[in-house]
């Protein structure tokens, strides 16, 4: 994901903590004292991509009801993991930017096959080009073991 302008604005920012079950987010449209956003938020980024293959568009979209519903490119890998390193607070007002690149790889074998894990670093930069947020996300793919002639199992 390459994000050139992710704009931190406070009706975004109340619609997210709304979406994720915030407490106090039933205030109404009241925004004033929303000064931070909370810890997952830069994940909204994605709406800020037009290429997001999650995001809805005009036509069809994965998971718009008009296909079969199946993952496309790279179907069976899972998100296994998210972590987040914050430089400083994400703040109402903010203008954020997002590069994003590949990070480390590995593999563990079992019974059940292999499973190929990849990591993707995501940084946050505000518009001076300070880094406010790292992500790091690890998507994990499996692939099965070789089928085993009769008798051999």
């Amino acid at each position: 994901m390459g994000v050139e302008r992710f704009p931190v604005e406070a009706g975004h920012v109340l619609m997210f903590r709304r979406a994720v079950g915030y407490p106090d987010a039933e205030a109404g449209a009241d925004t004033t004292g929303l000064e931070f956003a909370p810890p997952t938020f830069v994940q909204a980024s994605a709406q800020f991509e037009p290429g997001y293959r999650l995001r809805p568009s005009i036509g069809p979209w994965w998971g718009s009801g008009a296909d079969s519903g199946h993952m496309p490119d790279g179907a069976g890998a899972l998100h296994a993991e998210q972590h987040y390193t914050y430089h400083r607070p994400v703040r109402v007002g903010d203008v954020l930017s997002a590069t994003e690149r590949a990070g480390k790889t590995w593999e563990k074998t079992g019974r059940s096959g292999t499973l190929r894990f990849t990591e993707t670093i995501t940084e946050y930069r505000d518009a001076d080009g300070e880094l406010v947020v790292t992500a790091r996300s690890v998507g994990v793919l499996r692939d099965r073991p070789a089928a085993q002639p009769e008798g051999d199992q």
